[in-house]
């Protein structure tokens, strides 16, 4: 059968593709959920190399039994290779990458690592994570939301806490499809203004409203409210731990700001720190769609998958 793929090269950034091809990802994203018997072999041949310069667990799990799924098969290349670039030019990982497997998969610490095995291979590369964006987040969470809602251009939808890969993937892809978007960050935590700019753009394009705020007392209303971890790998440090949360204390989210800003779900990427950006309570609670969120990273990069290399 046609595994009905969606026309893209690569899966770098989420400010890559337009509305329909977004669109179109969720739909097969959601079709293939509903019928994954049907997609059992849509990758039966195929291989895919699987970069892991960050630690992780739902982006290494899901992406691994995704691919299992459609018949594929993934090699998993830890941190034992060193930082790319290092160990070996990008260019010659690239290339030899290449010559074995179907396609990439990259979670690492730099976006000029994922341009750069974009740039020299010769087979498709996923952005499984950077500095700058985290792509299959934000498609799974716009496939969670167009489970929820009827019609995703009606969503309202907040982002409170760091400003960091996450809220910049959120925030692109809302503007491409028309979502109401404000963000809310502590002061000198917001996006930088270059990102700031290039969604503001996509906003006006697609009729879109962005809004970026430092006070939490502005958020209005929302239908969802998202936040992710403030505590970054790295920052462990007793000392400039305590100094960041007391810095965005008071924008945790919790029922009350649910309340307040008239908001029905909640949702995160995890890991979550419970206690520090939102509570264990909400985390619990019904609002809550973090482990939907969760499933459809797997179905979200298998869309991805399919679309790049999938069997026809």
């Amino acid at each position: 059968m046609s595994t009905n793929t969606v026309s893209i090269e690569n899966f770098l950034a989420d400010d890559q593709l337009n509305k329909s091809q977004i669109l179109d990802l969720i739909e097969l994203a959601k079709k293939i959920k509903a019928t994954p018997a049907d997609y059992a072999q849509a990758l039966a041949g195929k291989s895919v190399a699987m970069i892991f310069e960050k630690p992780s667990l739902r982006t290494h799990v899901s992406f691994d039994m995704g691919i299992n799924k459609l018949g594929g098969h993934a090699l998993y290349l830890g941190q034992q290779n060193g930082k790319l670039g290092e160990r070996e030019r990008i260019s010659d990982y690239a290339h030899n990458l290449s010559c074995y497997a179907d396609a990439i998969v990259a979670r690492v610490f730099e976006n000029d690592a994922i341009e750069g095995l974009a740039k020299y291979a010769s087979v498709p590369v996923v952005n499984a994570l950077c500095d700058l964006y985290h792509p299959c987040q934000a498609l799974a969470d716009f496939v969670t939301l167009s489970e929820l809602f009827d019609e995703l251009s009606s969503v309202k939808l907040a982002y409170v806490g760091d400003g960091n890969n996450v809220s910049n993937s959120l925030m692109l892809m809302a503007a491409t499809l028309g979502v109401d978007f404000t963000l809310v960050c502590p002061e000198g935590c917001g996006p930088t203004d270059e990102m700031l700019a290039k969604t503001q753009a996509l906003a006006e394009t697609s009729g879109a409203t962005l809004l970026f705020t430092t006070d939490i007392h502005s958020i209005g209303q929302q239908d969802v409210i998202y936040t992710d971890t403030w505590i970054s790998m790295g920052d462990e440090d007793a000392t400039k731990k305590a100094a960041i949360l007391a810095k965005f204390a008071p924008y945790q989210v919790n029922h009350e700001l649910m309340e307040k800003a008239q908001a029905k779900v909640v949702m995160h990427c995890q890991p979550a720190h419970l206690g520090e950006e939102i509570t264990t309570e909400l985390f619990d609670s019904e609002m809550s769609v973090v482990f939907q969120e969760a499933e459809n990273r797997m179905w979200a990069q298998n869309a991805v998958l399919v679309s790049l290399i999938g069997n026809q």
